[in-house]
């Protein structure tokens, strides 16, 4: 069989994989990419953007509830579970499509199969037709993650679901369990609560939304809790009793165990990295708690080898794939390239309400030694939270006191999830307190609560 030659070849066509092919080739370097099962990958297919569809469609359901409240009326207000997971598959088929299409654009080599590396600089494809063989001088693995399973608590599809099954959900849970209140958790625990279901979310760690700053976490539960969810912190299910329409958890607080019926249970405890499979011990490329280890630049310290995104380790999030994808790209093209900085990276959580947040919480600044200036300010001081009917919520900022640094931000209320970009700007510019505070937001809109608690910070807010 003839062997195919390429200068950069990519395993998995996810945010990280179709990003760095698509960047590789506008360098000129002649590009293939490997995917086993939809280009675009989990995120695209099973992630990021359906999920977002079903939220939105959550979102519109509960404003048509609260009609009242705007001087409207809505009349036999319901929902059609089919349709909205319709929708949301048409959402991702469309930009599935979307990434052939740019595939094309860009003349990428596509071949659809599962990979191996046999030895360095090779790839090998099975796909339906036989057996590719490809060598490249450069490799990027970007094969991603899946859903962490638990001895005793593994999905069945039916009483007990990952993201996977709650995408396309068989039926509208009555009773719902939700292990691990993450951004993947919380995400459906909102959804299913909208819309009816009687919603129990158990949390390992002393707070919900654990990676977030405290203060954050704990404004987000009272909304929750406001909402009809039920959330257990420090709380683990140790065993699940399935029986037919039905699953008895047990539930481990404080030395105690209690049983609870549920005829749903969602698993999100985390993701484990697809690192099997590759033949990437043979190579003697270091594994880690199932992820690559890999340096600033992405290199595995096998010659010729990188590995982005999720199987590269956190924060498992698409936009940081993308991100390393191009600089991975531009390394290998001999570019001049910036390591990727995890502090200014965010991350969003899009349940309802909705958080935010990039760079350090107060609680990791203080441990790093930081003397601080914390500014908070509430969505009930700003007009157009108002006006939008969305008053709840908090704008807090973190700065380092002697040099005005800003150490993080954080935020929970409506729209964070496109506010938190502009403080994101401010620490990609080494921005300090000044900057922010001589920056001229626009009136009305929720971005003013960013400047106000700046402002705050510094003992100069002006709506509080």
């Amino acid at each position: 069989m003839t062997e195919k030659s390429f200068d950069m070849i990519v395993i998995g066509a996810g945010p990280g994989g179709y990003v760095a092919a698509i960047r590789g080739a506008q360098l000129g370097l002649n590009v293939a990419i490997v995917e086993r099962e939809h280009l675009g990958g989990i995120c695209l297919n099973w992630g990021c953007i359906p999920t977002k569809a079903l939220l939105r469609s959550a979102e519109v359901f509960h404003l048509m509830e609260r009609a009242k409240d705007f001087g409207l009326s809505a009349d036999k207000i319901g929902y059609d579970l089919d349709a909205v997971v319709q929708r949301s598959r048409g959402v991702a088929k469309q930009l599935s499509g979307g990434i052939g299409h740019l595939m094309k654009k860009n003349k990428i080599t596509v071949f659809m199969g599962a990979a191996t590396i046999p030895a360095k600089g090779k790839v090998s494809v099975k796909t339906d037709k036989g057996t590719e063989e490809l060598s490249a001088k450069a490799i990027v693995l970007a094969t991603g993650a899946r859903a962490r399973e638990l001895p005793g608590l593994e999905a069945d599809g039916d009483l007990v679901w990952t993201y996977k099954h709650a995408l396309v959900p068989s039926r509208m849970p009555k009773k719902l369990l939700v292990i691990g209140s993450g951004a993947i958790g919380i995400e459906f625990a909102s959804f299913f609560n909208t819309l009816g279901a009687d919603t129990t979310v158990v949390e390992v760690m002393d707070r919900v939304l654990p990676v977030e700053d405290a203060e954050i976490s704990a404004f987000a539960k009272k909304q929750f809790e406001k909402q009809g969810m039920k959330i257990r912190e420090k709380t683990t299910v140790t065993k699940l009793d399935r029986a037919k329409g039905k699953v008895t958890a047990h539930l481990e607080a404080g030395g105690k165990t209690v049983t609870e019926e549920f005829d749903t249970v969602i698993s999100a405890v985390g993701i484990v990295g697809n690192v099997e499979g590759l033949g990437l011990e043979a190579l003697g490329v270091k594994i880690d708690r199932t992820h690559v280890v890999v340096d600033e630049f992405c290199r595995t310290g096998v010659d010729g080898l990188y590995a982005i995104g999720d199987i590269a380790g956190a924060p498992w999030l698409a936009h940081k794939a993308s991100h390393e994808g191009v600089m991975v790209a531009e390394v290998i093209a001999g570019k001049h390239a910036h390591p990727i900085k995890p502090g200014s990276i965010a991350g969003c959580t899009y349940c309802h309400p909705q958080v935010a947040s990039v760079g350090m919480t107060e609680a990791k600044a203080k441990e790093a030694g930081y003397q601080v200036k914390v500014g908070r300010f509430p969505f009930i001081g700003n007009g157009k939270a108002i006006a939008l009917g969305e008053p709840e919520g908090l704008v807090k900022t973190v700065f380092d006191a002697k040099t005005g640094e800003l150490l993080g931000a954080h935020m929970v209320g409506a729209e964070v999830t496109e506010m938190i970009q502009g403080y994101v700007i401010g620490r990609t510019l080494e921005t300090v307190e000044e900057d922010l505070m001589n920056t001229v937001f626009p009136h009305p809109t929720l971005s003013e609560m960013m400047h106000e608690s700046v402002l705050n910070a510094y003992g100069r807010a002006l709506h509080i």
